[in-house]
């Protein structure tokens, strides 16, 4: 077995400043949304503003970064609740860090916004987020309706399309009006999907042959 090793020297040095970059920039958006300026965020990591241009050429690749790291955490804080590893599982999970996290909330709805037009430097990074989301929801339903969890009397792909369009608007929702209590709208939504599964495969096997 190989062992990796770690990056050494300059190597070492430029890996561990682009994580302070990356970390400055989630903090700066967490607190201040698409509002937070690169010079703020050289300032937190206390190095000049095109200095930051060595990691990421542009604002946009730096807040694209942000949002990836997003993700991760998000996915994550889902397990770590003990929400389970199933995407429907995490969805109330997902909601709440969406409202602990405004300023991260707002950077994604808006630059999803913005990448509808296919000239925006976002576009490409939402159309293959939505793609494995959708795809990576789907087996995660298909799973579970093999599993008798969920309904199964619904295409599995429209379920997941459904489930990710509901967080996406909940989203949205509570950025207008964040006395909206998304965490149990979502989780209301989950129960259509989970408490209807019997019910649907009863009705199943009641249809004439």
């Amino acid at each position: 077995m190989t062992n990796q090793r770690k990056p050494r020297g300059p190597y070492r040095k430029s890996a561990e400043r682009r994580e302070q970059i990356l970390q400055a920039a989630y903090e700066a958006v967490d607190e201040h949304g698409e509002r937070a300026s690169l010079q703020e965020i050289a300032d937190r990591v206390g190095v000049t503003q095109p200095a930051l241009t060595y990691y990421f050429p542009t604002r946009d690749a730096l807040l694209l970064a942000v949002l990836e790291r997003r993700d991760v955490l998000g996915k994550e804080l889902a397990k770590a609740s003990g929400a389970g590893t199933h995407t429907i599982d995490a969805v109330v999970a997902t909601t709440r860090h969406t409202t602990e996290h405004p300023g991260l909330a707002k950077l994604y709805v808006t630059l999803s916004a913005a990448a509808t037009d296919p000239a925006s430097p976002a576009h490409r990074y939402f159309a293959e987020r939505y793609r494995g989301l959708a795809a990576e929801t789907t087996r995660d339903v298909e799973a579970q309706q093999r599993a008798g969890a969920v309904r199964d009397d619904e295409p599995a792909a429209h379920l997941a399309r459904m489930l990710l369009a509901v967080l996406d608007g909940l989203q949205i929702q509570w950025m207008h009006d964040p006395s909206v209590d998304i965490a149990a709208i979502a989780e209301s939504f989950t129960r259509v999907l989970t408490d209807a599964a019997v019910p649907a495969r009863e009705a199943t096997s009641d249809r004439p042959v």
